[in-house]
């Protein structure tokens, strides 16, 4: 077998490797838009698919990450493409996590349905959030697939916007339930449904940083937001 031949076929497990990991993450979008969707309509029936479809998405994780040891054993890679590697085997996991976050938000949504308990609580800021984390997670991946590091940078800076919204929303919750004490355990799934869309946005964040960490060689997780967009942009 001619090394140009090696080379193409290893090529060719690289390049399917990323379509994995961008099939699982169309699996988990559809995930959380089908929760947000369950939640806006109160619709116990769109709860119990996204429950149900959990499995699927801890399922395809597996299969990813064994695809990806065993990448590792066969062709031994090294910089960039050992890079790409790891960096797939972990936004796997942050795609699996951001699915129990959909999973927890389809349950507690479920709950809240079946205690049938009225509630005069103003859940906007959840209906964004939703919307802002499956806009960050579409355009995280779509980052990875392009390997375009500037857009993975605005995918960081857009995720404290869906923070705040969060910060704001558990305050007007605490005010909601120091009024009328009869909306403290609706306003605590409330609060849990609030905190799995953040975590999604911090798994579409982690995704981003991938990118970076990918196409440049250096682990940005830890550092100012103003260093990694200037690392982003490093030609």
């Amino acid at each position: 077998m001619t090394e140009k031949h090696l080379s193409s076929q290893f090529d060719a497990d690289l390049n399917s490797l990323s379509s994995r990991l961008l099939e699982m993450g169309g699996l988990v979008e559809s995930q959380i838009s089908t929760a947000m969707r369950a939640f806006t309509q109160m619709d116990i029936d769109t709860c119990n698919v996204v429950i149900d479809n959990e499995k699927a998405v801890n399922d395809l994780e597996i299969q990813i990450d064994l695809a990806c040891t065993e990448l590792i054993a066969r062709r031994q890679p090294t910089a960039r493409d050992l890079r790409l590697v790891m960096a797939v085997s972990k936004a796997i996991t942050n795609l699996e996590r951001a699915g129990d976050e959909a999973e927890r938000v389809a349950k507690r949504t479920k709950r809240l349905i079946e205690a049938g308990a009225p509630h005069n609580i103003n859940v906007a800021e959840i209906r964004l959030s939703g919307q802002m984390a499956i806009s960050l997670l579409r355009r995280s991946l779509d980052a990875f697939a392009r390997l375009d590091t500037i857009a993975a940078a605005e995918v960081v800076e857009e995720d404290r916007q869906i923070d705040e919204e969060f910060r704001g929303f558990v305050r007007k919750l605490i005010s909601y339930m120091m009024e009328d004490p009869h909306t403290i355990t609706t306003g605590l799934d409330m609060l849990t449904i609030a905190k799995a869309i953040e975590r999604i946005g911090d798994h579409a964040k982690n995704i981003a940083e991938f990118v970076i960490y990918v196409a440049k060689g250096s682990d940005v997780r830890h550092i100012p937001h103003e260093d990694l967009v200037r690392e982003a942009n490093k030609p």
